[in-house]
């Protein structure tokens, strides 16, 4: 957990959960499971909240380029939750794809392993 300045609140980056993953890109024969995770998952951090006092609606990594975003889905405790927003992302596309790539290649040696074409 990182160490929280004076008005920061903590927060933690988790999975998407059905509002954020509805009708995101899904290449066929990927599993749920893949759309719904984001490449920081699990990462805690802080956020600011604003002078209103409310803690910001998105979080976008990386900084000098936002391709990932996070959303915000309320308070656990005294930690905000954002989760992963695939729709929100302009680097989902281009990951969900990779993904697919690493499925084909796992399927393909598979199926050689086994003697099939």
């Amino acid at each position: 957990m990182p160490t929280l300045l004076r008005g920061e609140v903590a927060c933690v980056l988790q999975a998407a959960e059905y509002l954020q993953y509805k009708d995101a890109y899904r290449p066929p024969g990927i599993p749920l499971r893949e759309v719904r995770r984001g490449p920081y998952d699990g990462q805690h951090g802080a956020v600011r909240p604003d002078a209103n006092g409310d803690l910001p609606k998105l979080l976008s990594f990386p900084a000098h380029d936002p391709r990932i975003t996070y959303e915000y889905d309320g308070m656990k405790g005294t930690t905000a939750v954002y989760r992963y927003a695939p729709n929100l992302s302009p680097a989902h596309r281009p990951l969900m794809d990779a993904v697919a790539e690493q499925y084909a290649a796992h399927a393909a040696a598979q199926a050689a392993k086994q003697g099939r074409p």
